[in-house]
């Protein structure tokens, strides 16, 4: 049995996590924590029913009591980096889904999990429709010289572009291997500032935040007479889990740092 701890365990992320961490026959969750709903049932948060495990707010003491091998973490960008390093002192393999990574963090998560011999996984998105849909589109980058992303989510995602919008730009930039071409339209022409996105090596990326939205992305690409849509919709968050359970089953078998679910398929 793999013996699971849920960071964020209350958040809508994390008590998908509880549901399927519970149903799993070589699973078991042995912890949950988070800054609300302390001393609550985990299970009863979940909609389950009651596990008899209560939530805690001290991540250290929690892994460390538990038995946790692995720690599934959906908190905050502002909490994420810190939870993981913890887990890592700890002897714990992290899989983070909490996106709002900078190069510079992943340098040192990395560096941390050499230093302590324990394995993590990071990953933007957990849906594998959407890691098919990044690959898809770095296949399609080698072909098409102008191309964009339109991200949309729903309004409380507190991080813009997405992470999965970044990792696909990287995806497409490193199978291209050069910058994408501007269209033909001068930017001193356009009215209103920012109209056009962000712009990266040539790839304009679009956020939309709207309630309603779950997770949402296509990649468009144009071309002499054709136009190239790829995109996928997650429609409710159950749509992660299988990913999420994969990383949990392969994560203790890896070594160092493994950023993507693209890298476990």
């Amino acid at each position: 049995m793999i013996t699971v701890c849920v960071i964020g365990c209350c958040g809508r992320m994390g008590r998908e996590v509880v549901k399927a961490v519970t149903l799993h026959e070589k699973m078991r969750l042995v912890a949950g924590v988070d800054v609300v709903q302390v001393g609550e049932d985990v299970g009863i948060i979940a909609g389950i029913g009651e596990l008899g495990i209560k939530v805690r707010d001290d991540l250290k003491g929690a892994l460390l009591e538990s038995g946790a091998k692995v720690a599934v973490e959906f908190t905050h960008p502002s909490a994420t980096f810190e939870n993981a390093k913890t887990c890592i002192e700890c002897g714990v393999a992290p899989v983070v889904g909490t996106t709002g990574w900078t190069e510079q963090m992943l340098k040192e998560l990395s560096e941390l999990c050499e230093r302590h011999n324990v394995p993590a996984v990071v990953a933007p998105n957990f849906a594998i429709g959407a890691v098919l849909m990044m690959k898809f589109a770095a296949e399609a980058a080698k072909h098409f010289d102008h191309a964009e992303i339109i991200e949309l989510h729903h309004d409380r995602k507190v991080d813009a572009p997405s992470g999965t919008a970044l990792r696909t730009a990287e995806m497409m930039l490193q199978a291209r291997g050069r910058p994408f071409k501007q269209p033909s339209v001068a930017e001193p022409e356009i009215s209103l500032p920012e109209v056009r996105g962000g712009l990266k090596d040539g790839l304009r990326i679009h956020s939309v935040r709207l309630p309603g939205l779950v997770a949402h992305q296509e990649v468009i690409f144009g071309g002499q007479g054709q136009v190239l849509t790829i995109r996928h919709d997650s429609l409710g968050r159950e749509s992660f889990m299988p990913g999420v359970l994969l990383a949990i089953e392969k994560v203790l078998s890896l070594s160092g740092l493994t950023y993507g679910l693209e890298n476990l398929l």
